[in-house]
Protein backbone atom coordinates (compact mmCIF):
# COMPACT_ATOMS: atom_id res chain seq x y z
CA UNK A 1 0.00 0.00 0.00
CA UNK A 2 0.91 3.91 -1.01
CA UNK A 3 2.32 5.81 2.30
CA UNK A 4 1.12 8.88 0.36
CA UNK A 5 -1.72 9.69 2.98
CA UNK A 6 -3.97 11.45 0.14
CA UNK A 7 -3.87 8.40 -1.68
CA UNK A 8 -6.72 6.45 0.59
CA UNK A 9 -8.31 4.47 0.16
CA UNK A 10 -6.02 2.72 -1.84
CA UNK A 11 -8.56 1.54 -4.74
CA UNK A 12 -8.10 0.82 -8.09
CA UNK A 13 -8.86 4.29 -8.35
CA UNK A 14 -6.55 5.87 -6.50
CA UNK A 15 -3.63 3.21 -7.32
CA UNK A 16 -4.16 4.70 -11.17
CA UNK A 17 -3.48 8.22 -10.00
CA UNK A 18 -0.48 6.95 -8.33
CA UNK A 19 0.72 4.57 -10.90
CA UNK A 20 0.63 8.25 -13.47
CA UNK A 21 1.88 10.60 -10.37
CA UNK A 22 3.85 8.84 -8.81
CA UNK A 23 5.15 5.47 -10.44
CA UNK A 24 6.46 3.18 -7.59
CA UNK A 25 9.02 1.41 -9.68
CA UNK A 26 10.29 4.99 -11.09
CA UNK A 27 13.89 4.75 -11.99
CA UNK A 28 15.25 8.50 -11.47
CA UNK A 29 17.67 9.13 -14.94
CA UNK A 30 21.28 9.71 -14.63
CA UNK A 31 21.94 13.32 -15.73
CA UNK A 32 24.29 14.22 -18.40
CA UNK A 33 25.20 17.40 -18.67
CA UNK A 34 24.29 20.81 -17.27
CA UNK A 35 20.67 21.39 -17.80
CA UNK A 36 19.10 25.01 -18.73
CA UNK A 37 16.55 24.75 -16.30
CA UNK A 38 16.09 22.86 -13.14
CA UNK A 39 12.74 23.10 -12.03
CA UNK A 40 11.60 21.43 -7.96
CA UNK A 41 7.91 21.32 -7.52
CA UNK A 42 5.77 19.58 -10.10
CA UNK A 43 2.61 21.58 -9.50
CA UNK A 44 1.13 23.56 -11.99
CA UNK A 45 4.28 26.33 -12.20
CA UNK A 46 6.27 23.65 -12.34
CA UNK A 47 4.68 21.73 -14.83
CA UNK A 48 4.00 24.67 -17.15
CA UNK A 49 7.36 25.72 -16.97
CA UNK A 50 8.98 22.00 -17.41
CA UNK A 51 6.72 21.69 -20.95
CA UNK A 52 6.97 24.96 -22.10
CA UNK A 53 10.69 25.33 -21.72
CA UNK A 54 11.33 21.50 -23.16
CA UNK A 55 9.17 22.32 -26.08
CA UNK A 56 10.99 25.37 -26.89
CA UNK A 57 14.38 23.63 -26.89
CA UNK A 58 15.65 23.80 -23.64
CA UNK A 59 17.06 20.55 -21.54
CA UNK A 60 14.61 20.47 -18.34
CA UNK A 61 15.38 18.60 -15.14
CA UNK A 62 11.55 18.65 -13.40
CA UNK A 63 11.87 17.20 -9.44
CA UNK A 64 9.05 16.07 -7.37
CA UNK A 65 8.79 14.77 -4.05
CA UNK A 66 5.43 13.70 -3.58
CA UNK A 67 2.78 13.43 -5.95
CA UNK A 68 2.79 15.09 -9.83
CA UNK A 69 0.20 17.60 -10.51
CA UNK A 70 0.78 19.31 -7.12
CA UNK A 71 -2.58 20.51 -4.90
CA UNK A 72 -4.55 21.20 -7.73
CA UNK A 73 -4.81 17.45 -8.94
CA UNK A 74 -4.77 15.67 -5.99
CA UNK A 75 -6.22 17.53 -3.18
CA UNK A 76 -7.51 20.47 -4.69
CA UNK A 77 -9.56 22.07 -7.84
CA UNK A 78 -10.09 18.21 -9.40
CA UNK A 79 -11.27 16.84 -6.62
CA UNK A 80 -13.31 19.99 -4.93
CA UNK A 81 -14.94 20.07 -8.07
CA UNK A 82 -15.71 16.23 -8.43
CA UNK A 83 -17.79 16.56 -5.01
CA UNK A 84 -19.06 19.83 -5.62
CA UNK A 85 -20.78 18.32 -9.06
CA UNK A 86 -22.49 15.20 -6.80
CA UNK A 87 -23.58 17.94 -4.54
CA UNK A 88 -24.91 20.50 -7.16
CA UNK A 89 -27.23 17.33 -8.60
CA UNK A 90 -28.23 16.18 -5.18
CA UNK A 91 -29.57 20.20 -4.83
CA UNK A 92 -30.81 20.33 -8.39
CA UNK A 93 -32.68 16.67 -7.50
CA UNK A 94 -34.23 18.47 -4.01
CA UNK A 95 -35.98 21.57 -6.04
CA UNK A 96 -37.25 19.46 -9.00
CA UNK A 97 -40.72 19.77 -7.62
CA UNK A 98 -40.44 23.31 -8.30
CA UNK A 99 -39.78 22.54 -12.49
CA UNK A 100 -43.08 20.56 -12.39
CA UNK A 101 -40.82 17.01 -11.93
CA UNK A 102 -41.37 14.70 -8.91
CA UNK A 103 -38.46 12.56 -7.55
CA UNK A 104 -40.52 9.65 -5.63
CA UNK A 105 -39.00 8.72 -2.82
CA UNK A 106 -36.65 12.15 -2.39
CA UNK A 107 -33.25 12.39 -2.33
CA UNK A 108 -30.95 9.44 -1.40
CA UNK A 109 -27.42 10.36 -1.41
CA UNK A 110 -24.72 7.68 -2.04
CA UNK A 111 -22.04 10.07 -0.38
CA UNK A 112 -19.43 6.71 -1.13
CA UNK A 113 -20.80 6.24 -4.92
CA UNK A 114 -20.23 10.14 -5.19
CA UNK A 115 -16.45 10.00 -3.62
CA UNK A 116 -15.58 7.12 -5.78
CA UNK A 117 -16.86 8.99 -8.88
CA UNK A 118 -14.62 12.20 -7.81
CA UNK A 119 -11.65 9.28 -7.49
CA UNK A 120 -12.62 7.80 -11.05
CA UNK A 121 -12.32 11.27 -12.51
CA UNK A 122 -9.56 12.43 -11.11
CA UNK A 123 -7.48 9.18 -12.55
CA UNK A 124 -9.48 9.91 -15.73
CA UNK A 125 -7.53 13.59 -16.02
CA UNK A 126 -4.27 12.46 -13.91
CA UNK A 127 -2.33 11.57 -17.65
CA UNK A 128 -2.23 15.11 -18.42
CA UNK A 129 0.19 15.36 -15.32
CA UNK A 130 2.08 11.97 -15.31
CA UNK A 131 5.63 11.18 -14.66
CA UNK A 132 5.34 9.48 -18.20
CA UNK A 133 4.25 12.37 -20.41
CA UNK A 134 6.55 14.58 -19.43
CA UNK A 135 9.62 11.92 -19.56
CA UNK A 136 8.19 11.84 -23.57
CA UNK A 137 8.31 15.58 -23.62
CA UNK A 138 12.37 15.16 -23.37
CA UNK A 139 12.07 16.00 -19.35
CA UNK A 140 14.35 14.26 -16.91
CA UNK A 141 11.76 13.49 -14.32
CA UNK A 142 13.72 12.90 -10.68
CA UNK A 143 11.40 11.74 -7.48
CA UNK A 144 12.94 12.60 -4.46
CA UNK A 145 13.63 15.49 -2.26
CA UNK A 146 15.88 18.46 -4.01
CA UNK A 147 17.85 20.50 -2.28
CA UNK A 148 20.03 23.12 -3.59
CA UNK A 149 23.86 22.73 -3.00
CA UNK A 150 24.95 25.90 -4.75
CA UNK A 151 24.46 28.40 -7.22
CA UNK A 152 24.31 25.85 -9.54
CA UNK A 153 24.22 22.45 -8.24
CA UNK A 154 20.97 20.60 -7.37
CA UNK A 155 20.94 17.16 -5.38
CA UNK A 156 17.76 14.89 -5.41
CA UNK A 157 18.72 11.95 -2.95
CA UNK A 158 22.20 11.40 -3.60
CA UNK A 159 22.30 12.78 -7.06
CA UNK A 160 23.79 16.27 -8.09
CA UNK A 161 22.51 18.09 -11.03
CA UNK A 162 23.98 20.96 -12.43
CA UNK A 163 22.14 24.02 -14.14
CA UNK A 164 22.44 27.35 -15.59
CA UNK A 165 19.19 28.36 -14.21
CA UNK A 166 16.55 27.24 -11.41
CA UNK A 167 12.88 27.80 -10.70
CA UNK A 168 11.06 26.87 -7.32
CA UNK A 169 7.61 25.68 -7.68
CA UNK A 170 7.42 23.88 -4.49
CA UNK A 171 3.70 25.57 -3.76
CA UNK A 172 2.21 26.11 -0.17
CA UNK A 173 0.19 23.47 2.24
CA UNK A 174 -2.47 23.64 4.79
CA UNK A 175 -1.52 24.78 7.84
CA UNK A 176 -4.07 25.44 11.19
CA UNK A 177 -4.38 28.39 13.13
CA UNK A 178 -3.63 28.90 16.77
CA UNK A 179 -7.12 28.02 17.73
CA UNK A 180 -7.71 27.09 21.42
CA UNK A 181 -7.77 22.97 21.79
CA UNK A 182 -7.28 22.36 18.04
CA UNK A 183 -3.80 20.46 18.58
CA UNK A 184 -5.61 17.74 21.06
CA UNK A 185 -7.87 16.60 18.33
CA UNK A 186 -8.08 15.09 14.67
CA UNK A 187 -9.25 17.29 11.97
CA UNK A 188 -9.60 17.67 8.45
CA UNK A 189 -7.68 19.97 6.00
CA UNK A 190 -8.10 19.83 2.23
CA UNK A 191 -5.05 17.47 2.05
CA UNK A 192 -7.53 14.65 4.02
CA UNK A 193 -10.82 16.01 3.72
CA UNK A 194 -11.29 14.07 -0.29
CA UNK A 195 -10.03 11.01 1.51
CA UNK A 196 -13.54 10.61 3.44
CA UNK A 197 -16.10 7.66 2.22
CA UNK A 198 -18.25 7.83 4.93
CA UNK A 199 -20.57 11.32 5.10
CA UNK A 200 -20.16 12.69 8.59
CA UNK A 201 -23.83 13.35 10.09
CA UNK A 202 -22.33 16.28 11.92
CA UNK A 203 -19.91 18.33 9.96
CA UNK A 204 -17.89 21.48 11.53
CA UNK A 205 -16.17 23.73 9.12
CA UNK A 206 -13.79 26.43 10.65
CA UNK A 207 -13.35 29.33 7.91
CA UNK A 208 -15.17 30.91 5.50
CA UNK A 209 -13.08 32.21 2.56
CA UNK A 210 -13.42 30.00 -0.47
CA UNK A 211 -12.80 26.62 0.40
CA UNK A 212 -14.42 26.68 3.78
CA UNK A 213 -17.60 27.64 1.76
CA UNK A 214 -17.08 25.32 -1.13
CA UNK A 215 -17.06 22.84 1.07
CA UNK A 216 -19.84 23.60 3.82
CA UNK A 217 -22.75 24.02 1.19
CA UNK A 218 -21.31 21.02 -0.86
CA UNK A 219 -21.51 18.78 2.34
CA UNK A 220 -24.72 20.48 2.96
CA UNK A 221 -26.19 19.63 0.23
CA UNK A 222 -24.96 15.65 0.27
CA UNK A 223 -26.98 15.29 3.52
CA UNK A 224 -24.23 16.61 6.42
CA UNK A 225 -25.90 18.78 9.27
CA UNK A 226 -23.17 21.67 8.53
CA UNK A 227 -21.74 24.14 10.78
CA UNK A 228 -19.58 26.92 9.19
CA UNK A 229 -17.83 29.12 12.03
CA UNK A 230 -17.50 32.88 10.73
CA UNK A 231 -14.84 35.32 11.62
CA UNK A 232 -16.27 39.12 12.29
CA UNK A 233 -15.99 39.98 8.71
CA UNK A 234 -18.59 37.06 7.49
CA UNK A 235 -18.34 34.55 4.84
CA UNK A 236 -15.46 35.44 1.98
CA UNK A 237 -14.64 38.67 3.15
CA UNK A 238 -12.23 39.23 0.49
CA UNK A 239 -15.34 39.83 -2.11
CA UNK A 240 -17.76 42.11 -2.76
CA UNK A 241 -20.11 42.46 -0.10
CA UNK A 242 -23.76 42.16 -1.67
CA UNK A 243 -22.12 39.31 -3.97
CA UNK A 244 -21.24 37.65 -0.73
CA UNK A 245 -24.61 38.50 0.97
CA UNK A 246 -26.30 36.26 -1.80
CA UNK A 247 -23.94 33.36 -1.61
CA UNK A 248 -24.92 33.21 2.44
CA UNK A 249 -28.44 33.07 2.14
CA UNK A 250 -28.12 30.42 -0.43
CA UNK A 251 -26.12 28.60 1.55
CA UNK A 252 -28.65 29.05 4.45
CA UNK A 253 -30.83 27.35 1.96
CA UNK A 254 -29.27 24.42 1.87
CA UNK A 255 -28.95 23.53 5.61
CA UNK A 256 -25.43 25.47 6.24
CA UNK A 257 -25.62 26.80 9.99
CA UNK A 258 -23.50 29.97 10.23
CA UNK A 259 -21.86 30.41 13.88
CA UNK A 260 -20.38 34.05 14.11
CA UNK A 261 -17.53 33.16 16.72
CA UNK A 262 -15.15 35.31 15.28
CA UNK A 263 -12.21 35.44 17.23
CA UNK A 264 -13.57 33.58 20.33
CA UNK A 265 -13.62 29.90 18.71
CA UNK A 266 -12.32 26.90 20.20
CA UNK A 267 -12.15 22.96 19.68
CA UNK A 268 -13.46 20.52 22.46
CA UNK A 269 -12.62 16.92 22.75
CA UNK A 270 -13.78 16.28 26.06
CA UNK A 271 -17.03 14.21 25.83
CA UNK A 272 -17.10 13.96 21.86
CA UNK A 273 -15.92 16.52 19.37
CA UNK A 274 -17.64 20.02 19.84
CA UNK A 275 -17.23 23.50 18.45
CA UNK A 276 -17.03 26.24 21.08
CA UNK A 277 -17.67 29.79 21.19
CA UNK A 278 -19.48 32.98 22.10
CA UNK A 279 -22.31 33.45 20.12
CA UNK A 280 -24.63 36.58 20.65
CA UNK A 281 -23.07 37.23 23.85
CA UNK A 282 -23.71 34.24 25.00
CA UNK A 283 -21.19 30.72 25.40
CA UNK A 284 -22.49 28.47 22.86
CA UNK A 285 -21.22 24.57 22.05
CA UNK A 286 -21.86 22.41 19.23
CA UNK A 287 -21.39 18.72 18.85
CA UNK A 288 -19.57 17.70 15.62
CA UNK A 289 -18.30 14.45 13.95
CA UNK A 290 -16.31 15.42 11.70
CA UNK A 291 -14.15 18.78 11.38
CA UNK A 292 -12.10 20.35 8.49
CA UNK A 293 -9.71 23.31 8.89
CA UNK A 294 -10.25 25.57 6.10
CA UNK A 295 -7.90 28.32 6.65
CA UNK A 296 -4.50 28.95 7.02
CA UNK A 297 -1.39 28.43 4.56
CA UNK A 298 2.29 27.80 4.48
CA UNK A 299 4.76 27.98 1.97
CA UNK A 300 6.48 24.80 1.26
CA UNK A 301 10.48 26.38 1.75
CA UNK A 302 11.58 23.66 3.91
CA UNK A 303 14.73 21.88 3.20
CA UNK A 304 15.90 23.32 0.18
CA UNK A 305 18.71 24.91 1.69
CA UNK A 306 17.59 28.36 0.51
CA UNK A 307 19.83 30.15 2.99
CA UNK A 308 22.82 28.38 1.29
CA UNK A 309 22.40 30.34 -1.99
CA UNK A 310 21.05 33.64 -0.69
CA UNK A 311 17.12 33.41 -1.32
CA UNK A 312 15.33 35.21 0.66
CA UNK A 313 11.91 33.89 2.27
CA UNK A 314 9.34 34.92 5.00
CA UNK A 315 6.00 33.49 6.22
CA UNK A 316 4.42 34.50 3.17
CA UNK A 317 7.40 32.71 0.74
CA UNK A 318 10.19 33.51 -1.32
CA UNK A 319 10.47 37.05 -2.41
CA UNK A 320 10.16 37.88 -5.94
CA UNK A 321 10.47 40.94 -7.98
CA UNK A 322 8.13 41.87 -10.97
CA UNK A 323 10.01 39.45 -12.98
CA UNK A 324 9.75 36.49 -11.04
CA UNK A 325 13.52 36.54 -10.36
CA UNK A 326 14.23 35.65 -6.25
CA UNK A 327 16.98 37.16 -4.58
CA UNK A 328 19.41 35.35 -6.21
CA UNK A 329 19.78 36.14 -9.75
CA UNK A 330 19.67 32.95 -11.41
CA UNK A 331 17.03 31.07 -9.51
CA UNK A 332 13.42 32.29 -10.44
CA UNK A 333 9.70 31.36 -8.45
CA UNK A 334 6.55 31.06 -9.68
CA UNK A 335 2.71 29.65 -7.81
CA UNK A 336 1.84 29.51 -4.70
CA UNK A 337 5.39 29.56 -3.22
CA UNK A 338 5.74 33.19 -3.67
CA UNK A 339 2.30 34.39 -5.28
CA UNK A 340 -0.62 36.60 -3.01
CA UNK A 341 -3.23 34.67 -5.86
CA UNK A 342 -2.87 31.35 -5.02
CA UNK A 343 -4.63 29.58 -7.86
CA UNK A 344 -4.04 27.13 -10.67
CA UNK A 345 -4.41 29.55 -13.51
CA UNK A 346 -2.24 32.21 -12.43
CA UNK A 347 0.60 29.83 -11.44
CA UNK A 348 0.15 28.95 -15.41
CA UNK A 349 0.97 32.22 -16.82
CA UNK A 350 3.10 33.08 -13.80
CA UNK A 351 5.17 29.86 -15.39
CA UNK A 352 5.16 31.54 -19.04
CA UNK A 353 6.73 34.82 -17.91
CA UNK A 354 9.51 32.09 -16.05
CA UNK A 355 9.94 30.96 -19.10
CA UNK A 356 10.60 33.88 -21.00
CA UNK A 357 12.03 35.82 -18.03
CA UNK A 358 14.74 32.75 -17.40
CA UNK A 359 15.70 31.19 -20.64
CA UNK A 360 15.64 34.19 -23.00
CA UNK A 361 16.28 37.67 -21.42
CA UNK A 362 12.91 38.56 -21.35
CA UNK A 363 11.17 41.69 -19.67
CA UNK A 364 7.72 40.35 -18.94
CA UNK A 365 5.82 41.16 -15.50
CA UNK A 366 3.70 39.40 -12.84
CA UNK A 367 1.78 42.59 -12.58
CA UNK A 368 0.71 43.20 -16.12
CA UNK A 369 -1.42 40.14 -15.44
CA UNK A 370 -4.95 40.14 -15.14
CA UNK A 371 -6.45 37.22 -12.71
CA UNK A 372 -9.83 36.56 -12.15
CA UNK A 373 -10.94 34.01 -9.51
CA UNK A 374 -13.93 31.94 -8.41
CA UNK A 375 -15.05 30.33 -5.62
CA UNK A 376 -17.21 27.62 -6.74
CA UNK A 377 -20.30 27.90 -4.07
CA UNK A 378 -24.03 27.80 -5.71
CA UNK A 379 -24.16 30.25 -7.16
CA UNK A 380 -20.40 31.02 -8.09
CA UNK A 381 -18.91 33.86 -7.10
CA UNK A 382 -16.13 35.91 -9.48
CA UNK A 383 -14.16 38.64 -9.50
CA UNK A 384 -11.50 40.12 -11.12
CA UNK A 385 -10.16 43.46 -11.45
CA UNK A 386 -10.55 46.14 -8.55
CA UNK A 387 -14.10 46.41 -6.43
CA UNK A 388 -15.73 49.33 -5.24
CA UNK A 389 -13.39 48.99 -1.50
CA UNK A 390 -10.18 48.79 -3.63
CA UNK A 391 -10.70 51.74 -5.65
CA UNK A 392 -11.93 54.12 -2.90
CA UNK A 393 -8.16 53.18 -0.97
CA UNK A 394 -6.70 53.97 -4.10
CA UNK A 395 -8.35 56.90 -4.68
CA UNK A 396 -9.59 56.24 -8.53
CA UNK A 397 -12.48 57.78 -9.08
CA UNK A 398 -15.46 55.00 -10.70
CA UNK A 399 -18.80 54.51 -11.91
CA UNK A 400 -20.62 51.54 -11.57
CA UNK A 401 -23.01 49.58 -13.64
CA UNK A 402 -25.04 46.50 -12.25
CA UNK A 403 -27.14 44.25 -14.13
CA UNK A 404 -29.50 42.08 -12.04
CA UNK A 405 -30.55 38.42 -12.96
CA UNK A 406 -34.17 39.65 -11.82
CA UNK A 407 -34.43 41.18 -15.50
CA UNK A 408 -32.33 38.77 -17.33
CA UNK A 409 -35.16 36.09 -19.55
CA UNK A 410 -32.56 32.94 -19.29
CA UNK A 411 -31.65 33.68 -15.72
CA UNK A 412 -35.12 33.88 -14.93
CA UNK A 413 -36.58 30.37 -17.13
CA UNK A 414 -33.54 28.92 -15.27
CA UNK A 415 -34.74 29.76 -11.60
CA UNK A 416 -31.32 31.75 -10.99
CA UNK A 417 -32.47 34.73 -11.05
CA UNK A 418 -30.97 36.23 -7.60
CA UNK A 419 -27.21 37.04 -9.01
CA UNK A 420 -26.07 40.34 -10.80
CA UNK A 421 -23.48 41.02 -12.85
CA UNK A 422 -21.46 44.47 -11.44
CA UNK A 423 -18.73 46.42 -13.60
CA UNK A 424 -16.96 49.32 -12.21
CA UNK A 425 -15.19 51.73 -14.73
CA UNK A 426 -13.11 54.37 -14.92
CA UNK A 427 -14.54 57.68 -14.11
CA UNK A 428 -16.30 58.94 -16.89
CA UNK A 429 -15.39 56.52 -19.18
CA UNK A 430 -15.87 52.74 -20.34
CA UNK A 431 -12.34 51.75 -19.19
CA UNK A 432 -13.20 48.66 -16.79
CA UNK A 433 -11.06 48.24 -13.79
CA UNK A 434 -12.83 45.04 -12.12
CA UNK A 435 -16.22 42.97 -12.14
CA UNK A 436 -18.29 41.05 -9.84
CA UNK A 437 -20.85 38.28 -11.43
CA UNK A 438 -22.63 35.92 -8.67
CA UNK A 439 -24.69 33.37 -10.90
CA UNK A 440 -24.41 29.62 -11.58
CA UNK A 441 -21.53 29.77 -14.12
CA UNK A 442 -19.90 33.16 -13.08
CA UNK A 443 -16.74 31.43 -13.91
CA UNK A 444 -17.54 30.93 -17.12
CA UNK A 445 -19.07 34.05 -17.54
CA UNK A 446 -16.24 36.37 -15.66
CA UNK A 447 -13.20 35.32 -18.95
CA UNK A 448 -15.39 37.86 -20.99
CA UNK A 449 -14.66 40.45 -18.46
CA UNK A 450 -11.00 39.70 -18.20
CA UNK A 451 -10.51 39.83 -21.81
CA UNK A 452 -11.77 42.79 -22.55
CA UNK A 453 -9.95 43.92 -19.30
CA UNK A 454 -6.40 42.32 -20.78
CA UNK A 455 -6.74 44.04 -24.37
CA UNK A 456 -8.20 46.92 -24.17
CA UNK A 457 -11.45 46.75 -24.84
CA UNK A 458 -13.98 48.75 -23.22
CA UNK A 459 -17.71 47.98 -21.76
CA UNK A 460 -18.83 49.62 -24.75
CA UNK A 461 -17.23 47.29 -26.85
CA UNK A 462 -19.00 44.74 -25.20
CA UNK A 463 -22.20 46.68 -26.01
CA UNK A 464 -21.55 46.72 -29.57
CA UNK A 465 -21.06 42.61 -29.48
CA UNK A 466 -23.95 40.70 -30.44
CA UNK A 467 -24.80 37.44 -27.48
CA UNK A 468 -26.93 35.15 -28.51
CA UNK A 469 -30.58 34.80 -26.98
CA UNK A 470 -31.23 33.67 -24.32
CA UNK A 471 -28.06 33.55 -22.28
CA UNK A 472 -27.30 34.56 -18.82
CA UNK A 473 -24.09 35.53 -20.89
CA UNK A 474 -26.37 38.40 -21.88
CA UNK A 475 -26.31 40.32 -18.47
CA UNK A 476 -22.73 41.48 -19.58
CA UNK A 477 -23.71 43.09 -22.86
CA UNK A 478 -26.42 44.57 -20.96
CA UNK A 479 -24.05 46.44 -18.78
CA UNK A 480 -22.80 47.88 -22.23
CA UNK A 481 -26.04 49.29 -23.23
CA UNK A 482 -26.17 50.72 -19.80
CA UNK A 483 -22.96 52.77 -20.29
CA UNK A 484 -23.83 53.89 -23.90
CA UNK A 485 -26.87 54.93 -22.49
CA UNK A 486 -24.96 57.67 -20.25
CA UNK A 487 -23.62 58.98 -23.48
CA UNK A 488 -26.97 60.21 -24.36
CA UNK A 489 -26.42 63.68 -22.65
CA UNK A 490 -29.11 65.90 -22.60
CA UNK A 491 -27.10 68.14 -25.04
CA UNK A 492 -27.24 65.61 -27.11
CA UNK A 493 -30.42 65.00 -26.89
CA UNK A 494 -31.63 68.20 -27.70
CA UNK A 495 -29.16 68.10 -30.68
CA UNK A 496 -31.14 64.56 -32.03
CA UNK A 497 -34.50 66.12 -31.48
CA UNK A 498 -33.81 68.96 -33.65
CA UNK A 499 -32.19 67.15 -36.21
CA UNK A 500 -34.69 64.79 -36.25
CA UNK A 501 -37.65 67.52 -36.70
CA UNK A 502 -35.17 69.11 -39.86
CA UNK A 503 -35.60 66.15 -41.14
CA UNK A 504 -39.25 65.33 -41.20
Amino acid sequence: MSDLTQLQPYDEYNQQLEANVHPPRWSNPTPSGRYNLVIIGAGTAGLVTAAGAAGLGAKVALIERSLMGGDCLNVGCVPSKGVISAARVAATVKVASAFGVDVPGGVNVNFAAAMERMRKLRARISPNDSAMRFRDLGIDVYFGQGRFIDSSTMDVEGTKLNFKRAVIATGARAAAPPIAGLQHVEYLTNESVFSLTELPRRFGVIGAGPIGCEMAQAFAQLGSEVFLTLSNRGILPREDREAAEIVRKSMLRDGVKLLSFGRSVEVKSEEGLRLAGQLNGERHEQTIDKLLVAVGRVPNVEHLNLEGVGVEFDKAGVRVNDRMQTTHPRIYAAGDICSPYQFTHAADFMARIVIQNALFKGRKKSSSLTIPWTTYTSPELAHVGLNAIDAKQKGIGIDTYVQHFSDVDRAILEGEDEGFAKVHVKKGTDQILGATIVARNAGDMISEITLAMTHGLGLSKIGSTIHPYPTQAEAIRRLGDQYSRTRLTPWVKTLFNKWLAWTR
